[in-house]
């Protein structure tokens, strides 16, 4: 005998009829879509009406089949099971146009649903994106080696998982994994002709070259970069444009033509995130030039690359810019401009990581030491100091050296002496930090 005929639904038999055709078309058994609360004994006897699901049942059992509510309860809406790389595909367009919240709800939608390893891996490697956005690298690392484990370990394979896995353990002071990742990328892209992926990672590796010290191998490799910088331009526009295309359409349940649409700006994103590693090579390179002492050609690096990142940057992105213009106004003998940008820089850099702070207040100390404002240099040092304490990081030797010399010049010998057996201690367990994480790889 069938139950009692409830508001949501027509009846209890044709929402029956819909739900055994929908779990065949996915391919589960009762046993499968079962969850806590709807078991599969529960499920069978929803098939055949004699029972009417609850909204929330009704709502989950069309999440986990991948049809509409509305179709399960009426048989109006969709009906079609959207398969993993459609919605992956979707997914992928929406972290990179920063809509964070719709990317996490369809990565979570296909590793709940996981038809197969390589589904249930670029989830994995979604969501690793998303905590690594929301300034979570442990929780990133911990889901990117999760996918890169279904892969057998084949990184230079997968440059998606290899970018941000890469960048995550730069971000907690793990800069010889990254650099490890980077330069294999660099090799097998180099290796496959893949302009794209080639410039990606070269800036990658550059990046994480200069945070370990290694100026001369970044130089090297971004002046290779900067070579080809003229087959690159700036679509983002156009990409917008059929991302929101792509939600028209999945919004009138035509996921088809909403798929084509999401791939069309997904290829016009990819070349478009070069334009942004070039701006990001401009900005190290400058960095570079400006410890060569060519001041003014730093100057022009980042004018350019600032034109380049044209409003696309993140904040710290744009922060790291303003960081190295600083230096180069004070080199260059514009000490007001200098002062000002660097107050500015100082206030932003309290949101930054640990370790852009800490390298961030080191660099600004030097420049008000140039500026001859040693009180607030010497805050500086002590600010930086304090927020790469934890880790071997390379740049806490720097702040306890720098803080050394501005004590020494105030005539505060003791003190100064002490710095500078700080920064020895720091140098020292910063090398044996990189030799475990050698011997570990």
């Amino acid at each position: 005998m069938s139950s009692k005929r409830l508001s949501h639904v027509d009846t209890p038999e044709a929402v029956g009829r819909r739900l055994r055709t929908a779990r065949d078309r996915a391919g589960l058994s009762q046993r499968a879509l079962a969850f806590p609360g709807c078991s599969a004994a529960y499920i069978s006897r929803l098939e055949a009406g004699d029972r009417s699901p609850s909204l929330q049942v009704l709502r989950e059992l069309a999440r986990r089949l991948g049809v509409s509510e509305q179709h399960l309860a009426t048989g109006r809406g969709r009906a079609e099971r959207q398969d993993a790389a459609s919605i992956l595909v979707q997914a992928d367009v929406a972290l990179r146009l920063d809509d964070l919240g719709e990317a996490s709800r369809l990565y979570e939608r296909v590793f709940a649903e996981a038809p197969t390893h390589d589904d249930r891996a670029a989830a994995l490697i979604g969501l690793g994106q998303l905590a690594f956005r929301r300034g979570e690298p442990r929780e990133a690392i911990a889901n990117l080696e999760q996918a890169l484990q279904i892969y057998n370990g084949a990184v230079d394979e997968h440059p998606a998982l290899a970018d941000t896995l890469g960048r995550a353990y730069a971000t907690v002071g793990q800069l010889d994994t990254a650099i490890a990742i980077f330069e294999k990328c660099v090799n097998a892209t180099n290796d496959r002709n893949d302009v794209t992926g080639w410039v990606r990672f070269s800036v990658l590796l550059a990046n994480a070259l200069i945070d370990s010290g290694n100026f001369g191998a970044a130089a090297e490799g971004l002046g290779h970069v900067l070579a080809r910088a003229d087959e690159l331009g700036d679509p983002l526009l156009r990409a917008r444009i059929y991302w929101s295309q792509s939600r028209l359409y999945a919004v009138k349940h035509d996921a088809v033509t909403a798929s084509g649409y999401a791939r069309k700006a997904l290829e016009i994103l990819e070349l478009a995130e070069n334009v942004h590693d070039l701006a990001r090579a401009h900005q190290l390179l400058a960095s570079i030039e400006l410890e060569r002492g060519e001041a003014e050609e730093a100057l022009r690096l980042l004018q350019r690359g600032r034109e380049l990142l044209a409003g696309h940057g993140s904040r710290l992105e744009e922060t790291k810019f303003k960081l190295e213009e600083t230096r180069a106004l004070a080199a260059v003998g514009r000490p007001e401009e200098a002062a000002a940008l660097a107050m500015n820089v100082a206030a932003t850099l309290r949101d930054a990581d640990p370790h852009d702070a800490g390298r961030g207040y080191t660099v600004l100390a030097d420049v008000f030491h140039q500026l001859g404002e040693h009180a607030r240099a010497r805050e500086l040092c002590e600010l930086a100091i304090e927020v790469l304490e934890e880790g071997a990081n390379p740049y806490l030797s720097v702040a306890y050296s720098q803080l050394a010399n501005l004590l020494e010049e105030e005539g505060r010998t003791d003190e100064a002496f002490a710095a500078l057996k700080k920064a020895f201690h720091a140098q020292q367990n910063n090398a044996a930090g990189r030799a475990l994480a050698a011997d570990a790889s």
